[in-house]
């Protein structure tokens, strides 16, 4: 049963929220002093600081071999690094990736569920979301984002990896648009060396809703072959405020998490890593535009609560040698929602106030690959091959409305292999080939499935003229098996009215997407170039993405056999066009010199079907961001000021059969304030929306918050279990 978001006044539920946060870093702290031997966090130097620039955040997302900076990435590439996610706190996951380059975060501010649009391709796995090795696959059909979302809390997080564009085939099926991994903290990111124990606790709070945040994290290495990291957090928002000053409703929620990890090196080069992450939120949603700012009275409104589990094995085998480089994970996945009709009219195709309904999606999953490093001759060569495999299990009710025709039941499995070899010829030209094969079967009780099979090349070359700069060309393929919901979906949309009515029609024959992406790329680094110690790291792309088979909806007149003898007077349905075209340019840059920095990003994209020559509804709208701060009392104090333009979505902008409405442009101005009193304890302040811009973003129908304080405190403790002790490695 879903359950309604927690009526107590919320000056209680924050005190909770906070008190969870900083009451266990109290006692800690308190029995610091007589049973464990205490030692200070590591204190950053400027040197260190400038380290922390994300394009020099080492990744292997690109190639899933050797780690690389992300600067050298032959690749649209993009990290959100472990200081960025303290020094701006996010409170959504929409916040995680504020000007990022060529990726847009759809959240409505009444639901928890995030989806993300990487280079106009998103929904049913374009572009594939991963938690820790775990593919979210979850959907909820609706009139907005929810066709391929999922439910994370970004206090959760260590870092982000996003790969733009198909080039990342080589981490599964469906991945046209781009590939965005999730790591969430471990011990690694708590343990300093020689700890052997540390506790962080958070605590937040925020003016516009207000909002409270608690969390805390511990970490313990029990011996050199066992680690063990465990935590959670919780959060409560009141509804918010938009610019304009108006509360807007059913914008309050609640979300609790927890989070633990065993790693044990039974044997000397092999390692077993064991994962459990729960996320639970309770919210109120609704589907429809406001109304002089208040939801209209015939709209349908579902208290939900929503449980996102995911279970995990990792095994890694790095022996000493260059042969074997073994990374595998194990992974099994459940997204269930549960809502309840609190508000709306009578239907057949909604239920009445009091009728249940449940969304899930079971997904089990592995994917395993190894690397090999082999010198012929002046050539450095990586092979790397690998398979990934995953099973959804969709099981949705709904026996008082449209809710199982919306989101129809039913299987699939997604696999595939692949090979890739990189190579360094000499210290100016590099080359990377990769090949993967990839299957589909779709399946359902009461319709037959639909399946298939194709094999996707990749090829990229580089080039280094100069030991600074750093030019490649991308040709890569990728491959999209259809949805569950896209094939099946059926039966007859809620009313409009009484002499309106309209359906959906299943299309279990439709055909797979196919991505076909050509990219021309600079990478550019250089250190020392106006002062000592400054850096200077900068990525800019073309790309074009011809998608053919693309999937979208389409429509019919009752003209059509299958409108007419089921009573409509239109009906949809999703059909493959021929081809659908998406080009753009992407930048991204940081110029730091330790005492100040600036950044500036921007995106230009368009979309095309080129059957029609129509627009595409999935292109987001063009961006320009900018980061500018400072350094001061010996790293100890960081301010930065962050401005987003984001421009306008006309109707020009549109096809004509739309339903989606334009947005102006808007601006955003966030400042952020990080000051560290003690080895211990860091102090958070932002000002976010400082502008108090009143906007709606593009593809959602709230506007979003108005000027918002957040104001927080972080503390940090650790040490040894027993002074000066070191345990022995137990495979020695």
């Amino acid at each position: 049963m879903a359950r309604r978001p927690s009526l107590l006044p919320f000056s209680s539920r924050f005190q909770a929220c906070l008190l969870r946060g900083v009451a266990a870093g109290a006692l800690i702290m308190a029995s610091g002093g007589t049973a464990l031997a205490q030692s200070a966090p590591a204190q950053e130097t400027a040197s260190s600081k400038t380290d922390d620039i994300a394009l020099d955040t080492l990744t292997v997302v690109a190639s899933r071999s050797s780690a690389e900076r992300a600067v050298d990435t032959l690749a649209g590439v993009s990290i959100v690094n472990r200081q960025e996610l303290q020094d701006y706190t996010p409170t959504t996951v929409q916040d995680v990736f504020f000007g990022m380059p060529g990726t847009t975060v759809l959240q409505n501010g009444n639901s928890t569920q995030s989806s993300i649009n990487i280079r106009g391709l998103q929904d049913f796995g374009r572009v594939a979301v991963v938690i820790d090795g775990a593919r979210q696959n979850f959907t909820q059909l609706g009139h907005n984002d929810g066709a391929g979302s999922f439910f994370l809390e970004p206090a959760l997080l260590s870092n982000v990896e996003v790969i733009r564009g198909p080039v990342a085939n080589i981490y599964g099926s469906g991945a046209i648009g781009g590939v965005v991994n999730f790591r969430t903290k471990d011990a690694s990111d708590l343990l300093q060396p020689g700890q052997q124990w540390a506790v962080e606790g958070n605590g937040e709070f925020g003016s516009n809703g207000p909002m409270g945040f608690g969390s805390i994290f511990g970490a313990a290495r029990i011996n050199e072959n066992i680690d063990f990291f465990i935590g959670g957090t919780t959060r409560a928002q009141s509804n918010y405020e938009d610019g304009d000053g108006h509360v807007v409703p059913n914008t309050n929620y609640e979300t609790w998490t927890g989070l633990a990890k065993l790693t044990v090196r039974p044997w000397e080069f092999h390692e077993l890593k064991f994962e459990f992450l729960n996320f639970d939120s309770s919210y109120t949603t609704y589907n429809t535009a406001l109304v002089n700012g208040e939801i209209p009275t015939t709209a349908t409104q579902y208290d939900s609560t929503v449980t996102n589990r995911t279970a995990s094995v990792a095994y890694n085998y790095t022996p000493e040698n260059d042969w074997v480089d073994l990374r595998s994970n194990f992974y099994w996945n459940q997204v269930n929602q549960d809502q309840i009709k609190v508000a709306g009219t009578c239907s057949n195709t909604t239920g009445c106030v009091g009728d249940p309904r449940s969304f899930k999606i079971d997904t089990l999953g592995f994917d395993v690959h190894n690397s090999s490093y082999v010198d012929i001759g002046t050539v450095k060569n990586t092979f790397t091959i690998g398979g990934d495999y995953f099973h959804d299990d969709v099981t949705n009710e709904d026996n008082y409305g449209f809710g199982n025709g919306y989101n129809p039941s039913g299987e699939r499995w997604v696999g595939g292999a692949f090979a890739q070899w990189k190579a360094d010829w000499t210290s100016w030209l590099q080359t990377v080939a990769a090949v993967r094969w990839d299957g589909y079967d779709l399946t359902s009780a009461t319709v037959d499935g639909t399946s298939g099979d194709r094999v996707s090349p990749k090829i990229t070359v580089a080039v280094t003229p100069l030991e600074w700069i750093t030019v490649y060309a991308t040709y890569a393929e990728g491959y999209r098996a259809p949805a569950v919901t896209e094939s099946l979906v059926s039966g007859e949309h809620p009313r409009v009215s009484q002499y309106f009515t309209f359906g959906f029609l299943p299309n279990p024959s439709l055909r797979a997407e196919v991505g076909k992406n050509a990219e021309i790329g600079v990478n550019l680094k250089y250190d020392d170039l106006f002062i000592s110690g400054d850096k200077l790291r900068a990525k800019a792309n073309f790309y074009r993405n011809d998608v053919d088979d693309y999937i979208e909806v389409d429509y019919f007149t009752a003209a059509n056999p299958s409108c007419a003898s089921a009573g409509w007077m239109v009906c949809y349905q999703y059909q493959n066009v021929a081809e659908a075209k998406l080009e753009g340019f992407e930048f991204e840059g940081m110029y730091d010199t330790g005492p100040w920095f600036v950044g500036f990003n921007a995106t230009v994209s368009s979309g095309e079907n080129k059957e029609t020559n129509a627009p595409l509804t999935s292109v987001m709208p063009n961006t320009v961001a900018t980061t500018l701060g400072t350094r001061l009392f010996n790293d100890r104090l960081t301010a930065a000021i962050r401005w987003q333009w984001v421009a306008a979505k006309t109707l020009e902008d549109l096809p004509s059969d739309t339903a989606l409405e334009p947005t102006p442009s808007f601006n955003l101005v966030n400042a952020y304030v990080n000051y560290q009193a003690t080895e211990w304890v860091t102090a958070t302040f932002a000002l976010e929306n400082l502008l108090n811009e009143q906007y709606t973003q593009y593809q959602q129908f709230l506007p979003s918050a108005g000027i918002t304080f957040k104001a927080g405190l972080r503390v940090v403790l650790g040490g040894d279990v027993i002074a000066n002790a070191t345990p022995a490695p137990i495979y020695k």
